[in-house]
């Protein structure tokens, strides 16, 4: 049997407030979510699915999830004045990429790539 992967499509963060979390990615992310239930609020990211689940707490040490963002520096900005946390600043880590990550008001490690090579087929 040949299994294939076929990329990854969803990264679900911790939501403690529910209404609080749906609201502060509502306006971070400049949409509204797709998928809107007491259980679980989804939105569709260019594609790819970020879901907030009001049973999960944040953890550190989870893997980061990185969102690909055509101006870096002005989405990290625009996310602290938000409320978030600097975690990493953003940092040239080869030739056009650059990375960052910040933490939510809820304690989730959202991280930031801006690489132009990253194009969806």
């Amino acid at each position: 049997m040949s299994l294939k992967f076929l990329g990854l499509r969803t990264a679900i963060y911790a939501a403690p407030d529910l209404q609080q979390t749906k609201a502060w990615y509502t306006e971070a992310l400049g949409l509204a979510p797709y998928f809107d239930e007491p259980f679980y609020v989804g939105f569709n990211v260019g594609g790819y699915e970020l879901g907030l689940d009001p049973s999960l707490q944040p953890a550190g040490g989870t893997p980061v999830t990185y969102w690909g963002v055509a101006d870096l520096q002005a989405t990290w900005q625009y996310l602290i004045q938000l409320g978030a946390l600097p975690r990493d600043e953003p940092q040239n880590v080869g030739g056009p990429v650059w990375v960052a990550t910040v933490e939510d008001p809820f304690g989730n490690v959202l991280g930031l790539i801006e690489n132009p090579e990253f194009r969806l087929p």
